[in-house]
């Protein structure tokens, strides 16, 4: 008995999602570091075998997304590898990185076994946790002192050689999200002043309880669970631009 052959109907990928997606992929690889500027539409287009109209939207894609910037006469500019998504979770790194100053992180210490956290954090988390302090400095100056609390489980095999002082991958939102494969959706945030105790003083070199700002950051996975808390103390003003904010988790 004889069936007639039927066609399939395959679902294809849009021409400029897959500039887009090939891009991305790029930028996630550390091939374009952030500031650096982008071939421009028509040596993409060339370059991809698609129209500039096509290589635009891949590109406007990205924008969207917060990883570009598009500024005239200078192109495309990578704006950050961690895009946002809330406010508490900008990346430091990046801000720094993109005002053309040099960030910086000294490892403090890290801590896996007798692991005493605050209240909140023992609260929160209701299981066994790691401990990373780090100081981030800009231009060699202290200017955060952050500790970061997270559970053992998430984190097998944490260690030093885990985090460089020095370039764009000192950003733990890459580490974690990198190394240890860790994913979140949201944040929590809270803002205020308070007096430096003693050993944030010591290593943001300066006088024991002058007033300094102090922020907490709970990040949660699409499932409401926390990943992650940050405690962070830090010398000078918080700014930020709430513009197309969607996610980006380095406040330390």
């Amino acid at each position: 008995m004889h069936q007639e052959g039927r066609r399939m109907n395959v679902p294809t990928v849009p021409k400029y999602r897959a500039v887009h997606d090939e891009l991305l992929r790029r930028l996630k690889a550390g091939m374009y570091s952030v500031g650096t500027r982008l071939p421009s539409e028509d040596a993409l287009a060339q370059s991809f075998g698609v129209s500039r109209v096509t290589a635009r939207r891949a590109l406007e894609l990205l924008v969207e997304a917060g990883y570009l910037v598009s500024r005239q006469g200078s192109g495309y500019l990578v704006n950050t590898l961690s895009p946002p998504e809330t406010t508490c979770l900008t990346s430091f790194t990046d801000m720094v990185l993109r005002e053309g100053r040099i960030p910086g992180a000294r490892l403090i210490e890290i801590r896996e076994r007798d692991v005493a956290p605050p209240g909140e954090v023992a609260a929160l988390f209701d299981e066994p946790v790691a401990l990373i302090r780090r100081l981030r400095t800009v231009d060699g100056a202290p200017t955060l002192l952050v500790s970061t609390w997270l559970p053992r489980r998430l984190v097998p095999g944490l260690g030093p050689q885990d985090f460089p002082e020095q370039g764009q991958d000192q950003s733990i939102l890459r580490i974690l999200a990198d190394r240890f494969d860790l994913r979140w959706g949201r944040a929590c945030e809270t803002v205020g002043s308070c007096a430096a105790p003693p050993d944030a003083a010591r290593l943001l070199g300066i006088a024991p309880d002058t007033p300094i700002l102090s922020q907490a950051c709970t990040a949660f996975d699409d499932d409401q669970r926390p990943v992650f808390f940050d405690q962070v103390y830090r010398v000078g003003p918080i700014t930020y631009n709430l513009v197309g904010a969607r996610r980006e988790a380095d406040p330390v």
